[in-house]
């Protein structure tokens, strides 16, 4: 069998077999081409700390422990900043032999600095599904700069479903760039295909936002509805630079622009921690057609969910801040990402969570 990442019709096709089973029956949109969104279900247990159920515990046990309360999410709640909260999702598993499964945060999660894992009975790490696993699926949530309106059905999280690893080496994403180039500007490959934050716009001096520290209450429901400036800071500058201050959140811009072609996936990783005091990227997956025909053909730009650590830090144009890896998918999708779907962020440059308006 090929190896890679399922598209939308083995989605589909596990749906129909019942290796993935769901409290009620998925709704349009809910496949996408390289992943299945998951949806919140209708409790949701404030928690002491962040916990993983580790080998041979269920959540359920380890819940018993750590639960504070519980919130009936059915006419909405709010899950408060810098809280911790364990979320029942609505989907569970039955993964047959040989198909792994990682979670990630959707795009407009991680722009909203909304920290969101998902973790399995049995299980030892954050986001990854071993082949095998059948149970449930919980949401750990925990809201960072803004408080959150949440109602079951939301979907803040996704899962991408492989056969076996297909992850590029860097030799053949040299040789696939040369036949279809993936970034504008230089290739940076090591491990993937580096890319940079833009600290020089071609116009203007607008280079990212800051996330204010006091604001209101955010429906996740609501699109393009909150002001902005009610909840963002504009960063300026002419110089090429900015400093990070510890504990805040940003968003940036990658100074080049990418494109995924069709028959691949790709997810961004972090770069090496001692490039910095800071962490870039909560929302990882960017699904096949990703910046494909976008622009004159000309890519997307990734935008970067940034938060500094203990100390503050200089972050200068150019600087390389992340890296994206390439993954064969076993097909091609029904659908590209940008065709035929809602996809918010096609064709994109520096761009806030869908919520929020200019003006």
């Amino acid at each position: 069998m090929t190896h890679g990442v399922l598209p939308d019709s083995a989605i589909r096709a596990m749906v129909e077999r019942g290796e993935i089973a769901a409290a009620l029956p998925l709704v349009s949109g809910q496949i996408q081409p390289a992943s299945l969104d998951l949806r919140l279900g209708t409790v949701a247990y404030r928690i002491r700390a962040s916990f993983l159920a580790g080998r041979g515990t269920r959540v359920e046990t380890k819940l018993a422990d750590f639960e504070m309360h519980r919130m009936d999410l059915s006419h909405g709640a709010v899950l408060e900043k810098g809280c911790v909260y364990l979320v029942p999702l609505m989907e569970g598993l039955a993964l047959p032999e040989g198909i792994t499964a990682v979670a990630n945060a959707k795009s407009s999660t991680g722009r909203l600095d909304l920290l969101t894992r998902v973790i399995t009975d049995g299980g030892t790490e954050f986001d990854r599904i071993p082949e095998g696993y059948t149970g449930p699926l919980y949401a750990e949530i925990c809201p960072r700069s803004f408080s959150v309106l949440v109602r079951p059905g939301m979907r803040l999280n996704q899962i991408r479903f492989r056969r076996g690893q297909a992850v590029l080496s860097d030799a053949e994403l040299t040789a696939l760039h040369a036949a279809e180039p993936l970034v504008t500007g230089e290739a940076v490959i090591d491990a993937g295909l580096g890319f940079s934050v833009d600290l020089l716009p071609e116009t203007g001096d607008l280079v990212g936002y800051r996330a204010k520290p006091h604001t209101g209450v955010i429906d996740l429901d609501r699109i393009g509805h909150y002001l902005a400036a009610d909840f963002w800071e504009e960063l300026r500058t002419r110089e090429g630079r900015i400093i990070l201050d510890p504990g805040a959140f940003y968003i940036l811009v990658s100074r080049e622009a990418v494109t995924i072609p069709p028959d691949y996936a790709a997810e961004m990783a972090p770069y090496l921690a001692m490039v910095g005091e800071f962490r870039v990227h909560y929302a990882g997956f960017f699904d096949p057609g990703f910046g494909h025909g976008a622009a004159g053909g000309t890519g997307s730009r990734g935008v970067l969910e940034v938060r500094c650590h203990e100390a503050p830090f200089v972050l200068e144009h150019g600087q390389v801040v992340g890296r994206l890896v390439y993954e064969r998918m076993t097909a091609r999708p029904e659908r590209l990402y940008g065709t035929g779907i809602a996809s918010n962020y096609q064709g994109q440059g520096l761009k806030l969570a869908k919520h929020f308006r200019a003006g």
